[in-house]
């Protein structure tokens, strides 16, 4: 998921009502509301960049780009950060899958339904999490109604892919009966292996790559790549009670999930969630506050990783359940906002098929408490935003658990033993304070500055064993201290008339940056796997992204230009990695009566800026995606044919965000055309 991040510019206005916890509605990028998010996805946007996986759709915004583990797992990366540093959000409240821990785990938040995607960061993010350096990413899907619809509406949509054969058939109903909103939705998509200009392995069959000591690892694939394949399906229902004092909703949604991993070795994952959600809404419950809000979330995530023989390997597992509740106060003293208190418990286990014991974590049971306060006021020119959240976490291990494989790992240029299982107890304290100042109608420009506390995750704590996706031996340190970043970000922009722009230039200084560190050992047990353990060190990522549109999102022709660029480097020297590549890129869209056509130019510069154990560098690449679509009205039903042609140069391109395993051996998916039909009434 290389850090670019390309955002259209045109500002989407925070709803009114400050019980809805400072969602917004529109299409375009957040300006005039630091509280908001500085990014939305939604409407014909949102259509036009759906791809099979968040990190697919987010991949080309500004300062966000994506892993990339072929179709299946694909994780936003903003700024150069991903991980455990950019949080993942359903509805405000957490996916609760295990895609953070590994760049080859889905996100288990299916995307064809969404109604919008929101992008937080600063004092916004600080109401939903602590230790999200990166951002938020919160995926809303309408599920649990807010308002009781009128009449029954619905979406359906279909689409077919010529590069992967892709199947997708999407539903989702709206309506109601007396005071009860009813919600169903459904999707279902297959597609197989994609084809790939040129070969699987980057510079050719034969390259001779050694990820591992003396092991040489050669594909000979071209045409179609193998375990690139993805198949989907989930069903969502929901149903609330809506009055003037406002809603009581429930859903419930199940996941199946089955995709390949096209590593040098291969292999797959078959993955499920059942999800349960509760939310209640009482608007006005007391003299100086428009509403309290209260959601539940229960999560029973699962998924089996297989080689490529099929053979099962390792079961992950993670329950978690994680409560929020905020009150928001009307106007007081020139601000307005919410504070509230969230709580998360989640039990995680990863075990070994053949022999039962632990893979790679112990049994690890995380528990979060946290008490969070947003505001924002408006004083003449200057809008001004203030964050903090107080938390207090523990990593509970299961002190009798047993690692696979101890014992048998064949150490080769030193010697490692399991971590101490040892429980711990973070207390994490971060705040954010920014302005906007208005200096002039339609021109602004503002500064903020936000500390952001993160606790070690289980594996960076208590990891032992081999990661095949990855091709490490992975070795945790309960020892690890809380991670620690200083944000600071300047921005001007334009917001009025037909030529609008902005450019963003931020710092963010670590300490205590967590990183996989590669020993120079290995274990000739796994193939010769590098032993990496889990280090800390103080780093900085500085950054510049910016763009200049058009008559941009209007009727008639639009045009916009933009670019991202960042660097990671340790301060002690040397850079960090899966770092992404710098991006320039130009769009053009024509919208006129029922015609819309859009076509979008990126080039990624050369990444040889790599961290002193990558394999590099990264080659550049032209990436051409275009799109045109037709909507003709018929019998109540709006019906919309539409055509996505993506990398129209068929250019090989390989992200620098996504470990060496894949990147050296699967490019991303050549040539494609995608043609689709979606009615809405």
């Amino acid at each position: 998921m290389g850090l670019g991040m390309q955002i259209s510019i045109v500002f989407a206005q925070a709803q009114s009502d400050a019980s809805l916890e400072l969602t917004v509605t529109g299409t375009q990028e957040s300006g005039q509301s630091i509280l908001t998010p500085s990014k939305v996805l939604s409407g014909s946007e949102l259509q036009d960049k759906l791809g099979s996986s968040l990190g697919s759709t987010l991949a080309n915004e500004l300062g966000i780009s994506a892993t990339g583990f072929g179709a299946g797992a694909s994780r936003p990366v903003i700024r150069g950060l991903e991980g455990a540093r950019v949080q993942i959000l359903e509805n405000g409240l957490s996916v609760s899958d295990v895609s953070s821990i590994s760049a080859d785990h889905a996100v288990a938040s299916p995307l064809q339904n969404s109604r919008q995607i929101e992008i937080l960061r600063g004092a916004s993010a600080l109401a939903y999490g602590s230790g999200s350096s990166g951002g938020l990413v919160n995926v809303i899907n309408d599920r649990i109604a807010t308002t009781l619809p009128d009449e029954l509406t619905g979406v359906v949509n279909t689409s077919y892919e010529s590069a992967n054969q892709g199947k997708t058939a999407a539903m989702v109903l709206d309506g109601s009966s007396g005071p009860i909103a009813l919600h169903v939705d459904t999707a279902i998509s297959n597609s197989n292996d994609y084809r790939i200009p040129g070969y699987a392995e980057q510079g050719g069959p034969n390259a001779n790559w050694q990820i591992s000591p003396g092991v040489t690892q050669n594909v000979p694939y071209s045409g179609k790549l193998p375990f690139s394949f993805n198949d989907q399906n989930n069903l969502g229902l929901g149903a609330s009670y809506i009055d003037s004092s406002g809603y009581t909703g429930v859903s419930v949604e199940r996941l199946n999930h089955n995709y390949g991993i096209p590593s040098y070795a291969g292999g797959f994952i078959q993955q499920s969630q059942n999800r349960y959600d509760l939310q209640h809404q009482t608007r006005d419950p007391l003299d100086g506050f428009s509403a309290l809000n209260f959601s539940i979330s229960n999560s029973n995530y699962i998924h089996n990783e297989f080689n490529n023989n099929g053979v099962p390997q390792t079961n992950w597992k993670n329950d978690a359940t994680e409560l929020r509740a905020a009150l928001s106060h009307l106007q007081w003293l020139g601000w307005k906002g919410n504070f509230g208190v969230q709580s998360s418990t989640a039990k995680l286990t990863a075990t070994d098929i053949a022999s039962g014991a632990s893979a790679i974590v112990p049994q690890t049971t995380t528990n979060s408490n946290a008490l969070f306060w947003v505001e924002e006021g408006q004083f003449g020119a200057f809008k001004n935003s203030l964050g903090v959240r107080y938390n207090y976490l523990t990593q509970g291990p299961n002190q009798s658990s047993t690692f696979a494989g101890v014992g048998q790992e064949g150490f080769v240029g030193g010697t490692y033993t399991p971590p101490s299982l040892i429980n711990r107890q973070f207390n994490l304290f971060s705040y954010s304070a920014g302005s906007l100042w208005t200096f002039s109608p339609g021109y602004g420009t503002g500064l903020s500055y936000t500390l952001s506390q993160r606790a070690p995750n289980a594996p960076e704590l208590y990891a032992y064993g081999p990661h095949d996706a990855t091709a490490t031996f992975i070795v945790g340190n309960p020892n690890l201290q809380k991670e620690i970043s200083h944000n600071f970000e300047y921005s001007i922009q334009k917001t009025a008339g037909e030529i609008q722009g902005k450019v963003n230039v931020y710092a963010n200084k670590f300490t205590n940056y967590i990183y996989g560190y590669y020993t120079g050992a290995y274990s000739s047990s796994n193939d010769n796997y590098p032993v990496v353990t889990s280090q800390q060190a103080n780093a900085t990522i500085k950054g510049l992204e910016g763009e200049l549109t058009h008559h941009w999102r209007q009727s008639g022709i639009g045009t916009r230009l933009f670019g991202d660029v960042s660097q990671g480097t340790f301060d002690s020297g040397g850079n960090l990695p899966l770092q992404p590549a710098p991006r320039v890129g130009v769009e053009a869209a024509y919208e006129k009566n029922q015609w819309r056509t859009n076509a979008t130019f990126i080039h990624a510069y050369t990444q040889n800026r790599l961290a002193s154990f990558e394999i590099g560098p990264t080659p550049s690449y032209n990436l051409l995606n275009a799109g045109i679509s037709y909507t003709e009205r018929m019998n109540q039903v709006n019906w919309t044919t539409y055509l996505r042609l993506t990398n129209l140069l068929n250019q090989e391109i390989r992200y620098a965000t996504t470990p060496e395993t894949v990147r050296l051996y699967a490019p991303q998916m050549g040539r494609s055309a995608m043609i689709g039909l979606k009615g809405t009434f």
